[in-house]
């Protein structure tokens, strides 16, 4: 047996490494004096990294502890290891990891215990920190990192596991990336380093829980967050196929296109499309006039600023307010195809599994408003109406992709929470909610201009975007653009009430939003405007995350792929597809505060891959040839832009 002493919080704790049979039966009799007890015991895991359906992927120890005693079981040592390891994972009663979806899914795949067993009897010590205050430490945050959790609570010195491993691996000759693979599973530091991990987390639990208690946050919360939790990990589980064929060829021509418009930017002096001091100078030198700076006194010349030169909207539509600049144009063009090839092109070609599916995965608790993302790729970030990428993401053979979104969900949600009348009748008479704007603010005879226009000031409302924003969006002037949001809140004076009220309750809050299902966000001192938009995003998240329980509930996760924003993305066999979409439609239409929550079945069906969905005819609608065609539509594109 290997011993590794250490000092927490003037106490010794101990953390043990079997190394024979006899050390084992020690670990065993450990384990079941603590599964007679139902104690809660700290798990974590090491491995070889973050890719965890990598075909080279390993698990390399398991540990457990409570707040004195940890066990480090090298599993990737020997079978008997790791069956000693899987035995414990399954007869524990109660286990709590940090960021417990990437522990589950590697033990799911890598030592044989599945989610279905260990997510019920899972707590997660990131979903209880997130519930006390969802700001990282570096935002002002409590913290939401183990380290900085037990920093505050544990122990001022307790060990930052994952800096000092990364000095090691420095020692090594091997990079934070490398390091996880290739260093000896014996080296002291490693193993002592990820017994303390299963210590901490034991010790900081009732801290973090206790705290939920004092500041009112509801058990059914929590127990919300970690079902919500289990159905992405499934989602996460599954993935999606890649189509290779498309990919391959892909990732070279985003590559060509790249090059293509940084030669564009180079004829203005711009060696480097992602240099902003060159990318600045250059777009002065040409006339234009820019005034927003960086912290550091910079000028600002990030994407927003850029989409304004080159008069094109978030999806890349003209606006039309001015003569695009074309550096502008070509440094926006470059930098997005760059990314596309990096983050999505080349993750999918080289990240894949041995069955040829990729694992994005789901960060179920994410943004300081709660709301989901996605990772490895971030697929929440493609543009609404490209397929470029969507195109390499299958459905399994014999499958249809689905998706199913809500109706406007935003919009409702806020009507409902600020008890709007009007709004709330037009969107129970089935009116076009942007149409009805419009239409209240200009008249019968209002223009598309005047419907983006109102269109935009309400999603303001939502997403926290003022006047200036709004302004470089459209295109119009900033005057016009005051004019239109105080007509806004004229015709719809609930809303501006209801701003009223929340940012008044969030001050005598102690600058915390308290949402209808009891989440707490804390906002910065400065920006208690943005109050609004976290009460309605965030409920508008968990809106979404009660239908995904709901579909759970009725047997529908196993057609479920991706949960983006207010969509819901499957694939179901052909003969059922249109079925499952119904039913998917049906879990997420509910009355929400007198308001009716409808998801949006038109066009719901594609093809084999997800792409199909946004292949479409030039007036707007979605043609089932194209869709059986879409390969040879792809090519057609090919040809056009060569």
């Amino acid at each position: 047996m290997k011993y590794f002493p250490y000092t927490i919080a003037g106490t010794e704790t101990m953390t043990r490494v079997p190394e024979t049979r006899a050390d084992l039966d020690d670990f065993r009799r450990w384990v079941d004096r603590k599964a007679t007890a139902g104690e809660m015991i700290g798990a974590d895991t090491e491995t070889t990294g973050l890719d965890t359906f990598s075909p080279t992927y390993r698990l390399r120890t398991a540990q457990f502890g409570d707040a004195r005693d940890a066990w480090v079981i090298q599993t990737e040592v020997s079978d008997r290891n790791a069956e000693s390891a899987r035995w414990a994972m399954e007869s524990l009663p109660r286990l709590v990891f940090h960021n417990a979806t990437f522990d589950m899914l590697v033990l799911d795949r890598h030592l044989g215990v599945p989610l279905a067993t260990l997510a019920p009897k899972v707590t997660d010590s990131k979903i209880i920190a997130h519930l006390f205050d969802s700001r990282p430490r570096h935002e002002g945050g409590y913290g939401l990192r183990l380290k900085e959790l037990c920093a505050r609570d544990v122990d001022p010195n307790a060990p930052d596991t994952q800096e000092d491993l990364t000095a090691v691996f420095r020692s090594i000759g091997e990079t934070k990336a490398t390091g996880w693979a290739k260093i000896d599973i014996n080296h002291p530091t490693y193993l002592q380093y990820a017994g303390l991990d299963a210590i901490l987390v034991s010790r900081w639990l009732p801290v973090g829980e206790e705290r939920l208690r004092k500041v009112g946050v509801r058990q059914a919360l929590v127990d919300f967050e970690h079902r919500v939790m289990y159905v992405c990990a499934l989602m996460e589980r599954r993935g999606m196929l890649v189509d290779q064929d498309y990919v391959r060829p892909l990732v070279e021509r985003l590559d060509e296109e790249a090059a293509l418009h940084a030669g564009r930017a180079a004829k203005y002096g711009v060696t480097s499309v992602n240099a902003p001091k060159q990318v600045a100078t250059a777009l002065v030198g040409m006339g234009e006039t820019l005034t927003e700076t960086t912290d550091s006194g910079a000028l600002k010349v990030d994407k927003e600023v850029l989409q304004v030169l080159a008069d094109v909207d978030r999806d890349w539509t003209r606006i039309g307010a001015r003569t695009p600049n074309p550096l502008a144009d070509a440094v926006l063009r470059s930098k997005r195809a760059g990314k596309w090839s990096k983050s999505y092109g080349l993750a999918m070609r080289d990240g894949v599994d041995v069955d040829g599916r990729i694992h994005p995965k789901i960060n179920s608790l994410q943004a300081r408003t709660a709301r989901m993302s996605i990772s490895g790729p971030p697929l929440q970030q493609l543009p609404s109406g490209d397929w470029t990428i969507r195109r390499a993401l299958l459905a399994d053979p014999g499958h249809r992709i689905f998706s199913v979104d809500y109706s406007a969900v935003e919009m409702r949600v806020l009507a409902a929470l600020a008890d709007e009348r009007t709004m709330k009748r037009a969107i129970t008479e089935g009116r076009d909610l942007h149409d009805f704007t419009a239409e209240l603010i200009w008249g019968p005879d209002f223009t598309k201009a005047h419907r983006k226009m109102g269109k935009g000031v309400g999603f303001g409302k939502v997403y926290g975007g003022g006047a200036t924003t709004l302004s470089r969006q459209t295109g119009a002037p900033i005057a016009e653009v005051r004019t239109a949001i105080a007509a806004y809140d004229r015709v719809y004076p609930g809303v501006k009430r209801f701003s009223n009220r929340v940012q008044r309750e969030a001050r005598a809050n102690g600058y915390v939003v308290i949402t209808p299902t009891g989440r707490r966000l804390a906002l910065d001192r400065d920006r208690v405007y943005a109050a609004t938009n976290y009460a309605v995003q965030s409920t508008a998240r968990d809106v979404l995350c009660q239908a995904l329980l709901t579909m759970h509930d009725r047997g529908l996760t196993e057609y479920l792929l991706l949960p983006i924003h207010d969509e819901v993305l499957g694939s179901a066999p052909a003969d059922a597809v249109h079925d499952v979409a119904r039913e998917v439609a049906e879990t997420m239409t509910m009355p929400f505060f007198g308001v009716p929550l409808d998801a949006d079945l038109e066009g719901a069906v594609g093809g084999r891959s997800w792409g199909s969905l946004y292949m479409k005819t030039p007036d707007g609608k979605i043609d089932e040839a194209l869709r059986a065609r879409e390969d040879e539509w792809y090519a057609s594109q090919l040809a056009l832009t060569a």
